[in-house]
């Protein structure tokens, strides 16, 4: 049988964490979320070793390109895949993403959450080395 693969959703709206940590779930992966990079970062520095990271770039406090900034600085999650899931779609963003070392960016409003889980399982197959 094949392991779940960890997902770590990080947002600050709890209802797309829900809505997402559902439909991940009945897709057999294991689901672990965060309302916002404080509470994610705890869980990475606590241990949390995600085998793929999709979060959000619109945050209070510290938005995700910091988050992943500091993911990296900090070597937080270096074995895990990073996706960005935003409304942010500026070919900017997706150029900031891609230099912070995501591998993928999916623009949340052009994509049902199903959408989202069949993009997120493209990305894994194609960062595999």
């Amino acid at each position: 049988m094949e392991t779940k693969k960890k997902i770590f959703i990080i947002d600050d709206d709890n209802f797309l964490l829900d809505m997402y940590a559902l439909k991940f779930s009945k897709f057999n992966f294991e689901v672990t979320t965060a309302l916002g990079p404080e509470i994610a970062i705890e869980k990475l520095k606590g241990g949390f070793k995600p085998d793929i990271i999709l979060l959000d770039i619109i945050m209070p406090v510290m938005d995700g390109f910091e988050l992943l900034k500091k993911m990296n600085d900090e070597k937080m999650a270096d074995g895990a895949v990073k996706i960005i899931l935003s409304n942010r779609g500026q070919a900017s963003d997706i150029a900031r993403g891609t230099t912070l070392g995501a591998a993928g960016y999916i623009v949340k409003a052009l994509s049902t959450p199903a959408e989202v889980i069949d993009k997120v399982n493209e990305i894994l197959k194609s960062s595999k080395k």
